[in-house]
């Protein structure tokens, strides 16, 4: 009997060993996750030949750059593998070093710009004898200089600019109005550019204008670029001439300026009849812009009917304000020597930079005159004056 008590108690042990088993594996409860399996079964084993662990030179590497970040000291790799991972552990605080110093010098060369551009005031000019003919052997005690009325503090400096680096942007208008001979024009425009920039010196760009500005080629010194940018310009829609020359002084040349590291000298060409029907910009807004950056603007007229039409005089005053000049070719064929008098002039001008006698920071316009001194039969041509900055 006893016996058979064992035997019993020892079946309903097992009865229940085996309930117990299917209830932890019964639904709604979650097997145990791969990461503990996996560290309970293999970590006695060695990983099999079949998947052979990382090379040694990744891991090596993240170790290193973990120790330095946390320790802020690089040690050097344990294998020759591991000298191209950890190489550039070692230069990295030099290079941060490096770059820190570089910031603070160009931050230190922007903030003296900035102070020298609030003192001083630079014009690029042009002198012309009464046959038009360009006058280059000049000095500055041949000038007088006017701000406001009065004499400037002093003048700081005085050269003939006859080969800085040119900065040019081309605004071909694209509208309606000037497709009878939009063809030649392209072509006119391209020798131009072919003729003034050189490479890894001057920079170009070009923008077709209609109802909007489009540039079709960037700043470049490639030519090539530069003729394709002109050639993909079709004509069609309305004149938007002064949102055009805003947007390209501001936008492009304004900003390209405060980029330069050494003097330029910048330029527009524009190539219009001057009927202006959809700017939101006056004429007069654009004109200071080109003013504030420092821009001389040239006008090509498309008008060829031989009569100055009111296009023609909004050139005339876009160009004599910024100190350029008006073109009114009354053939196809004369836009080309337009384009080749301009040309010249840029080879051919005088940079001035003298310090006002009163320059108050408050931005206020003010007037400039030059004039050549005891030579009576000499032109000077230069922008009509500047914005003074604000604080």
């Amino acid at each position: 009997m006893t016996l058979f008590m064992k035997s019993f108690c020892s079946a309903l042990l097992a009865v229940a060993m085996l309930g117990f088993a299917l209830a932890s594996f019964a639904p709604g409860q979650e097997l145990p996750s791969a990461p503990s399996a996996t560290l309970q079964q293999q970590k006695p084993a060695p990983p099999p030949p079949a998947a052979p662990s990382p090379p040694p030179a990744a891991a090596p590497a993240q170790s290193a750059t973990e120790k330095k970040s946390a320790t802020g000291e690089t040690q050097p790799p344990s294998a020759s593998k591991e000298k191209p991972a950890a190489a550039p552990s070692e230069p990295t605080k030099n290079s941060a070093a490096a770059n820190t110093a570089d910031s603070k010098d160009d931050e230190q060369q922007v903030l003296e710009t900035i102070r020298r551009r609030v003192e001083e005031v630079n014009v690029i000019f042009t002198v012309t004898d009464k046959h038009g003919r360009f006058v280059k052997n000049l000095n500055k005690d041949d000038f007088k200089v006017l701000d406001n009325n009065q004499p400037p503090k002093s003048i700081v400096n005085f050269r003939s600019e006859t080969d800085l680096p040119l900065r040019v942007g081309l605004l071909v208008d694209a509208s309606n109005s000037v497709r009878d001979r939009f063809k030649f024009e392209q072509e006119s425009a391209i020798e131009f550019l072919n003729e003034i920039i050189r490479p890894r010196y001057d920079k170009a760009f070009v923008i077709g204008f209609d109802t909007t500005a489009e540039v079709t080629q960037d700043f470049t010194d490639d030519t090539g670029r530069l003729s394709h940018g002109v050639r993909m310009l079709r004509p069609g829609g309305g004149t938007a001439l002064y949102d055009a020359l805003y947007w390209a002084c501001r936008d492009k040349l304004m900003k390209e300026g405060a980029r330069e590291t050494r003097a330029t000298r910048r330029a527009i060409i524009i190539l219009s009849d001057g009927e202006d029907n959809q700017s939101r910009v006056t004429r007069e807004e654009s004109i200071e812009m080109a003013q504030r950056a420092e821009v001389i603007v040239y006008t090509i007229s498309t008008n060829v009917s031989g009569v100055i039409s009111k296009g023609d005089k909004v050139l005339e005053r876009i160009s004599e304000a910024t100190g350029g000049r008006a073109f009114f070719p009354f053939k196809s064929q004369d836009v080309a020597n337009s384009f080749a008098v301009i040309q010249d002039e840029l080879r051919s001008q005088y940079a001035l930079a003298y310090k006002p006698a009163e320059l108050k920071l408050d931005g206020r316009y003010h007037s400039i005159e030059i004039v050549a001194q005891n030579r009576k039969n000499l032109r000077v041509r230069a922008r009509k004056g500047y914005y003074a900055p604000q604080q």
